[in-house]
């Protein structure tokens, strides 16, 4: 990996950046770290926080100095990449397409004189790679959409968007894993939990993850 830029972020966290742009490679970099420092953290270690182009590190400054931890960074960095580090899970997520559960779809379509058919196809061909998640709980900021379906975001966002939702906003795909505000162009919607409480780890999706999308039928929806 290349050297990074590593900057104090106040007195108990620094930033490790490896770009400035939404990059599948830069962002390979953050999670080959990512994946490092969980395996092996040094003592006062609190929380890593990967994002498109950089890591968040967060430590308790007295059992952990910034120089230490800086030292212990390139250190990692250092290390020549494994199999283990590259790559995520392979995950295959089922979404009924249009009506009530993409009401946005056949808006998508006309915006790129398409049929709504061609808008699915193209969706569900692609690839995604989780690179982060945020906004709200479990939600999944995804990228390798389609050129031709880059769409930028409603002018006016919805007050509530069901959970499971998946949505189009400019050059990203994301799932809505809880009921909430958003402004992403909305196609289809998942039976999926893609956060759930319940469950020992409530994130369905991990940073590093391989997503595609698989198309069902409302029936197949409903019996999920």
């Amino acid at each position: 990996m290349d050297s990074p830029r590593i900057l104090p972020c106040g007195d108990s966290a620094l930033s490790v950046e490896f770009g400035k742009t939404i990059d599948p490679l830069i962002n390979q970099k953050v999670q080959i770290l990512y994946k490092r420092i969980k395996a092996d953290p040094p003592p006062g270690l609190i929380d890593l926080i990967p994002t498109y182009r950089s890591l968040l590190i967060q430590y308790d400054p007295l059992k952990l100095s910034f120089e230490t931890l800086k030292q212990r960074v390139f250190s990692f960095v250092g290390l020549p990449e494994g199999r283990a580090d590259i790559g995520g899970r392979k995950m295959e997520i089922p979404v009924c397409y249009g009506k009530e559960f993409g009401p946005d779809l056949e808006e998508v379509a006309s915006l790129h004189q398409m049929t709504v058919d061609e808008v699915i196809s193209l969706h569900t061909a692609s690839t995604y790679q989780v690179y982060l998640i945020g906004f709200t709980p479990g939600f999944p900021y995804m990228g390798g959409l389609d050129e031709r379906l880059f769409t930028p975001r409603k002018t006016t966002p919805r007050e509530s968007v069901p959970a499971g939702t998946v949505g189009i906003a400019g050059q990203q795909t994301g799932i809505y894993p809880l009921e909430s505000p958003g402004g992403w162009q909305l196609i289809g919607r998942t039976p999926v939990r893609i956060f759930d409480l319940t469950k020992a780890d409530p994130f369905y999706l991990r940073p590093g993850d391989q997503v595609t999308f698989k198309a069902i039928s409302e029936q197949e929806f409903e019996n999920y």
